[in-house]
């Protein structure tokens, strides 16, 4: 296999979306420019269904990599998934039965296929389940891979020492974690590992385990996180409402990334995008003038994110739809449509039509003012019913059509 040493290439990758690299950027550096090929893994936990763009981050730096003639694999953590990663948590995570994670991951390649080329003819992608070997080490083997790490090392992790000073318990099977993870490296004989900041205390205990069983130096390559810079909060949160996940359609994918905060837009050209540096730069310097339109902006970042995933036609689409229901006050075309039955009040129609969860938010939703008529007037009585056909606003983004 070719192996591309261009250094504007290597340079791009090593400064774009990038936390940290261990040992150093600048060792990585002299390996990719040496055209010996590295073996480059990315490891996930199916404990969901869907992949948000936070993940495909990691890809889409994982594909550059494959480009330049680099063995890339992507493991999914089918085993330790059943176990839960105590990453970032207060508190254990439930654990998964092997049917829900095998699930979960239907889906996954799925949605990897648009930013990776996973059955390339010249450099497929090697796909790997750590079910395979996980599930069949012995109690001896387990025993050997923890004489490598402390109590106290393991202990130092920020989320047990929030529990211990909140008397939480903190289990003895969260500690194999990191031991599990590291031990793919070992197996798999990386190179590097490429991972998000949360997994770093993880992809080390692998770098410890492939320095003393495999006598190799594994690099750790760790990107950046989504994070909103004001808030710091997780720009891909479900719970937040704020989650953009990739099993979304054009219209959803592109709605939901307009409603991101304006402080958001730069990173997530950065890290979701294939623009250029250059081009990034561009629209830098646009956000920092004071005749600027963030609205603008953010309808090209939108275009390109769903541009990846769904196409250009699809893309342009969605900015269409968007721009005349939301931007223009107009109604989409595919509205929801319920038929109210004689005498059926109408929240009770709504909440088994599952357009809202129950007749309490409905009660809310009208005292707030964000339920509308079509002529923008508000509805202002919970009993409302209407003896006409009627499309009634709710909230923002929620339209449905009332017909008799």
């Amino acid at each position: 296999m070719n192996i591309i040493t261009e250094e504007k290439a290597i340079d791009e990758i090593l400064t774009r979306s990038v936390q940290e690299i261990l040992p150093s950027k600048e060792s990585l550096k002299k390996e990719l420019m040496s055209g010996r090929q590295l073996k480059i893994y990315i490891g996930a936990d199916a404990t969901g269904p869907a992949l948000h763009l936070g993940h495909a981050t990691n890809y889409i730096i994982l594909e550059k990599f494959r480009r330049l003639g680099h063995k890339v694999v992507i493991l999914i953590g089918d085993f330790t998934a059943r176990i839960g990663d105590p990453t970032d948590k207060t508190a254990a995570r439930v654990q998964l039965t092997r049917k829900q994670v095998v699930e979960h991951t239907k889906t996954w390649l799925k949605q990897l296929l648009p930013i990776i080329s996973i059955n390339d003819e010249d450099n497929p992608v090697e796909i790997v389940y750590n079910d395979d070997w996980l599930s069949k080490m012995t109690f001896e083997n387990v025993i050997n891979l923890a004489s490598n790490f402390t109590v106290q090392q393991m202990l130092e992790r920020d989320m047990y020492q929030k529990r211990m000073k909140e008397n939480k318990p903190i289990y003895l099977h969260e500690f194999m974690y990191p031991l599990m993870q590291g031990y793919d490296s070992v197996h798999l004989g990386v190179d590097m590992e490429m991972c998000g900041n949360d997994q770093k205390f993880n992809a080390l205990a692998g770098r410890t385990l492939a320095q003393r069983y495999n006598k190799k130096e594994k690099f750790v390559f760790i990107t950046t996180l989504l994070e909103n810079p004001v808030t710091k909060e997780k720009m891909m949160s479900k719970s937040l409402g704020t989650g953009v996940f990739l099993d979304m359609s054009a219209d959803e994918m592109y709605g939901k990334i307009m409603a991101q905060h304006d402080e958001n837009m730069l990173q997530l050209f950065i890290d979701c995008t294939y623009l250029t540096a250059e081009e990034i730069l561009k629209i830098k310097e646009t956000l920092g003038r004071k005749d600027s339109n963030p609205r603008d902006i953010k309808a090209r970042l939108a275009f390109e994110i769903v541009k990846i995933y769904h196409g250009a036609d699809a893309a342009q689409s969605a900015a269409d739809g968007f721009d005349k229901t939301f931007a223009k006050g107009g109604v989409p075309d595919d509205v929801l449509e319920i038929k109210l039955g004689d005498g059926e009040p109408l929240p009770d129609a709504l909440v088994k039509a599952g357009v809202i969860p129950s007749k309490a938010e409905w009660r809310r939703l009208i005292e707030s003012g964000a339920v509308r008529l079509e002529d923008d007037s508000k509805v202002v009585d919970p009993h409302f019913t209407p003896n006409v056909t009627v499309i009634l606003k709710i909230g923002k983004r929620r339209f449905v059509k009332i017909s008799r």
